[in-house]
């Protein structure tokens, strides 16, 4: 079973707020208590964080469904519901972040950089936070809104100063054993490196870490072999060393072929046309590879490459090799531009901004989208005719009801808000503000002409026994 794992497909859900609370003080010698519903809790987050010791995403291979903890519900008496808990999820240093579309939400580099992958739905407020002087004793709460669910993938690329690429076999794994203190798998036959090794080197002063990946052939840019799934972990590389194999067994290879080869991979993976090159001419403690390097070395040198004759079992020509790279990785790192403090950036909204656009779809129907509408749908409980009315007060004082009107809305007109395949739908009729006068018992409102079934069943019952009540006073004058 492997242990290393560069990329995965995750599911994330973060948590739901919870529901507001609806609630009437109820105490002795207190008939009018008022509303003393609380509030909802906000719902937990799903955070990234880059964690160092983390190195694979194997973790989420396993278990790639994740939920963070939805917020508690209000209570009455004033008491909030308790927020939901964050999850934190540790990624290793230099994965990147993307939408199945393969867009980049984020690239985390460094210790303890976080990325919110997905936010938590916001508490519904109590009937105690809705009590205004025209409603005096809200008989609704709003709902909590629901976490935000999102797929996601993370890529991890490893973030390394210097990559050694060449085929399978040319010595990668040797030379990083012998440069650091990493122990890779070696032997004898193709793709014995399966996932990219990591070294640290220390050249004087200069600390500089090193990346093994696993052999490249000819057509890995389009999938062959293990190329195309590990060519991402050289993209962060400053320089690249082409290691050659000059002891290769295949009587159709030869070093200045195998660098052709590599480079036309390279050219066709893309956006490493600017790294510097090195090569390393490898197993030159054979004879017959040093006779190899008496040849080639002058062609290469010929096309521009600084050429170094190394061998991990002697150890000849490492420690020059290790200087050359410390010198390139220290230009690359001033070359860099210096790392600036975060800054807040504030983006205010702008005057004639409303929060939400009207668009016509059709005749005879319009859509409504914004953050703000769709948020007050998402937290309104539908079974309470207060809850729907007081949402219909909310529109209309953002001036949804006058932009339908500039474009075109008449009344019985479809209105539909929110995107298409999760919108609330309903025929639009010009609403009046709501007063006092207009509302009834907790839970209505005499402005819907739908009304619930409990409440239509109490108001047929009221029309009964006033009917009685008339009949009986026209046979008992002293009723």
């Amino acid at each position: 079973m492997t242990t290393f794992v560069d990329r995965v497909e995750l599911h994330i859900a973060a948590g739901n707020g919870g529901h507001g609370c609806a609630s009437v003080h109820r105490e002795k010698f207190k008939p009018l208590g008022g509303p003393d519903g609380g509030n909802g809790g906000r719902g937990g987050d799903v955070v990234l964080v880059v964690d160092q010791s983390v190195t694979t995403l194997l973790e989420y291979h396993h278990t790639p469904h994740r939920r963070a903890g939805n917020g508690k519900p209000g209570e009455g008496g004033h008491r909030s519901g308790a927020d939901g808990k964050d999850l934190v999820l540790p990624v290793p240093d230099g994965t990147v972040v993307l939408d199945r579309q393969g867009n980049v939400l984020a690239d985390l580099i460094g210790h303890g950089t976080t990325f919110v992958a997905g936010r938590g739905g916001r508490g519904g407020l109590g009937n105690a936070a809705l009590a205004s002087p025209r409603r005096k004793a809200p008989g609704f709460a709003l709902l909590g809104e629901p976490g935000e669910t999102r797929d996601i993938v993370l890529e991890l690329k490893t973030v390394a100063d210097v990559a050694l690429v060449g085929y399978p076999s040319a010595g990668k794994s040797s030379l990083i054993s012998v440069l650091s203190a990493a122990k890779p798998k070696i032997a004898d036959y193709p793709f014995t490196t399966l996932v990219p090794n990591l070294g640290v080197v220390t050249a004087g002063s200069t600390v500089y870490t090193i990346a093994d990946v696993p052999g490249l052939i000819p057509g890995a840019s389009q999938g062959k072999g293990l190329g195309l799934e590990f060519l991402r972990h050289v993209e962060r590389c400053a320089v690249l060393v082409h290691v050659l194999d000059c002891a290769a067994l295949e009587s159709d290879r030869d070093p200045v072929t195998d660098l052709d080869v590599i480079e036309a991979e390279l050219a066709q993976y893309g956006g490493l046309d600017d790294r510097p090159r090195i090569v390393a001419l490898n197993k030159v403690d054979v004879p017959d590879g040093q006779d190899l390097a008496d040849i080639v070395r002058p062609e290469l040198e010929a096309r521009g490459y600084r050429v170094f004759e190394v061998s991990a079992v002697s150890r000849k020509g490492l420690k020059e090799l290790s200087y050359a790279l410390a010198g390139i990785v220290e230009e690359a790192r001033a070359a860099k531009p210096q790392e600036e403090a975060t800054r807040i950036v504030i983006r205010p909204q702008a005057v004639d901004d409303a929060g939400f656009t009207v668009t016509k779809e059709g005749e005879g129907f319009f859509r409504v989208r914004g953050e703000k509408p769709e948020r007050w749908v998402r937290q309104t409980d539908f079974n309470n005719d207060e809850a729907v009315g007081y949402l219909a007060d909310r529109l209309n004082r953002l001036g949804v009801e006058d932009e339908l009107m500039k474009a075109g809305a008449r009344e019985g007109d479809g209105v539909a808000i929110g995107p298409e395949d999760n919108a609330v739908v309903f025929d639009w009729e010009p609403s009046v503000s709501a007063g006092a006068e207009m509302l009834g018992r907790r839970g209505e409102d005499h402005r819907l002409d739908t009304l619930r079934p409990a409440a239509q069943r109490r108001r047929e019952r009221e029309a009964e026994r006033d009917e009685t009540m008339r009949e009986y006073r026209q046979f008992d004058p002293f009723a």
